[in-house]
């Protein structure tokens, strides 16, 4: 479960994708049925204040740029998000720089 907790660590962390440049914080972490782990990474606003679209890649292809999580991570293992029980409204707060 080691390497499962390593990707899921991703999570909140800004990254940069090694082909493209495309930079962004890990939204979401993908375990797909043919073997692929993928993060969603959502670049945030543009300067004109319209939201950017998130894009997916493969984790090999992501350089981590900063390794402070935006925010704090939802606990996977025990609690309310574990067991599915916490909603939308109920998300967590961005952590301050």
């Amino acid at each position: 479960m080691t390497n499962v907790k390593q990707h899921l660590d991703m999570l909140g962390l800004r990254v940069r994708d090694k082909v493209t440049g495309f930079s962004g914080v890990v939204a979401s972490v993908c375990f797909d049925l043919y073997g692929c782990i993928q993060a969603g990474v959502n670049p945030g606003m543009a300067p004109d204040g319209k939201l950017m679209d998130a894009m997916w890649f493969d984790i090999a292809r992501l350089s981590v740029i900063d390794a402070r999580p935006v925010m704090d991570t939802p606990n996977f293992e025990f609690g309310a998000q574990a067991e599915g029980r916490q909603g939308p409204a109920e998300k967590p707060q961005f952590m301050k720089p």
